[in-house]
């Protein structure tokens, strides 16, 4: 099933060309929230096998620009799946919490002939509630020429902040800025109840964080912190240095 904005819909006679077509391929929370802010701006067609009335996956790879936003865990076989139907010329993009991964099947899996962009929106549905102007999108440019409109489109239309890295330098930023979180957010909700009266300022951002995170697929925590390669790592340095920090505090204390 194609989605159009009802707008659009509706002026569709009047215009001389048809709006660039994307192919949305997963209808999960992530795929639903940019359905929502897409749709309006392109010819959308989704696909998603648990979902009824979605367009077939043939179709859908056909598009013009194909996002894929299924979990890291499922990208090989989606990207297996849909290399036959892939026109010349197709964009391909990854919206996955990881880029390393993602960039190496894509390079390794798509034909030579399709542009490829792996980008990480750095928001979800919790903290895109209010809209997704002035939040953060990293891309990274793979293969092709493309990223710089695409860059402006994300910038002029849907006001997002974008970010310029690769793969390998993002990965290594978010092991700490979204694997921490994350992390964290497991213990923290493992300790519930919360206090919510005898709270402080940083203790209430604390558990909006949380909160942020709480409702994320399993697949996505799965991901941060098993499929970026720098994640091992940073968490055994933050549990090496809690655990430092915890013999400290059961030491001697002289209060001389």
């Amino acid at each position: 099933m194609s989605f159009l904005h009802p707008a659009q819909a509706a002026s569709r006679q009047h215009r001389p060309r048809r709006p660039r077509s994307i192919g949305l391929i997963g209808f999960g929370a992530f795929g639903r929230l940019a359905a929502s802010h897409l749709a309006s701006h392109f010819a959308l067609h989704v696909f998603d096998p648990a979902f009824d009335g979605t367009a077939g996956l043939a179709e859908t790879a056909r598009c013009q620009v194909v996002v894929i936003a299924v979990p890291v865990a499922q990208m090989a076989d989606v990207l297996r799946a849909i290399a036959p139907h892939l026109r010349r010329g197709t964009l391909v993009l990854d919206v996955g919490s990881v880029k390393v991964e993602p960039a190496r099947l894509m390079r390794e899996l798509l034909p030579e002939y399709v542009d490829i962009i792996a980008t990480h929106p750095l928001f979800g549905p919790q903290s895109a509630l209010q809209g997704v102007r002035d939040l953060k999108i990293a891309l990274c440019p793979i293969r092709g020429f493309t990223h710089r409109r695409v860059a402006a489109f994300l910038k002029g239309a849907l006001g997002l902040e974008v970010i310029w890295t690769t793969p390998e330098a993002h990965d290594r930023d978010a092991a700490l800025a979204q694997g921490l979180t994350h992390l964290i957010a497991k213990v923290l909700v493992k300790m519930e109840p919360l206090p919510d009266l005898i709270t402080t300022r940083s203790f209430e951002l604390l558990r909006e964080a949380v909160e942020m995170v709480r409702h994320d697929a399993p697949e996505v925590f799965d991901a941060i912190e098993r499929l970026n390669p720098y994640a091992l790592e940073v968490r055994r340095r933050f549990f090496d240095l809690a655990s430092a920090l915890d013999a400290e505090l059961h030491g001697p204390h002289d209060l001389t």
